[in-house]
């Protein structure tokens, strides 16, 4: 009788852990690519409107803001589905003189999980995702390197392979863990993985530092991009001068005490 109990035991338990792992399989195929709805405990941070973009959304005053408010990124028709979307084409940035007109969140924020929709226009567009509005997913189309498409920006290869090009829509899922610090200095860096197109691209991949200099973001200006410093950031989106759209943006505040930033 007790070896039955055992080895019933021992099927159930066996049984519940693959239903569990089936169900992870299926949770994350849930919740990431084009199209992925935010979850009750998310906020929408972009939902195609005129007011949240206004509401939520500011320019970031760096050393070579030129811009002033109101926002001057167009909401247009989405040029592929119904709804509207956001043009970082800004007129101030035209040459791509990035820092010139780029948005950010009002809200500042450490650890999250951020779903970020984006359609290039034309070959050649660029933009870029900033998390903490220090470290940069790139947005560049035709940049296979690790300036390119769906970098960590000088840290990790371009998945150029699972981007979609002009035209259509594209996705990053990212989870990103801020740096840590001790009596001010950092003892952890920061961290992200990166879905993209519903594809892991990127895994725990530690971000030493602020790439592009002053211009780019916070603490780009601090001994060359490497004196990360402990305060929180906006999600930033980049105006280079070109027709980068984006629509469905919206982020779940997280606190990851451990490094480990996997789905």
């Amino acid at each position: 009788m007790k070896k039955f109990i055992k080895k019933s035991t021992f099927i159930a338990g066996s049984f519940s852990i693959l239903i569990l792992f089936m169900g992870m399989i299926s949770m994350v195929k849930e919740k990431v690519g084009v199209g992925t709805k935010a979850p009750s405990k998310a906020e929408i941070l972009f939902d195609g409107t005129r007011k949240m973009l206004d509401d939520k959304w500011t320019y970031w005053e760096g050393p070579r803001f030129s811009s002033a408010l109101p926002i001057k990124w167009k909401i247009e028709d989405d040029p592929v589905d119904a709804g509207t979307v956001v043009n970082s084409n800004d007129p101030h940035a035209v040459g791509g003189k990035y820092g010139t007109a780029d948005i950010v969140t009002k809200k500042k924020y450490r650890d999250f999980r951020l779903h970020v929709e984006f359609l290039v226009v034309k070959p050649g567009g660029n933009s870029g995702v900033y998390l903490q509005n220090r470290y940069e997913i790139q947005i560049l189309d035709g940049d296979k390197t690790k300036h390119g498409m769906g970098a960590v920006i000088n840290e990790t290869e371009s998945p150029y392979h699972v981007y979609k090009g002009p035209g259509k829509w594209n996705a990053y899922d990212i989870r990103f863990r801020a740096a840590r610090f001790e009596n001010g200095q950092r003892t952890e860096k920061a961290q992200v993985t990166v879905y993209f197109n519903g594809q892991k691209v990127h895994t725990n991949i530690p971000i030493n530092q602020v790439w592009g200099g002053a211009n780019s973001g916070l603490d780009g200006g601090n001994d060359g991009g490497k004196g990360i410093t402990d305060t929180p950031g906006g999600i930033k989106l980049q105006a280079e001068g070109h027709d980068v759209l984006y629509r469905n943006v919206w982020i779940q505040e997280l606190n990851l005490k451990k490094p480990n930033t996997n789905f």
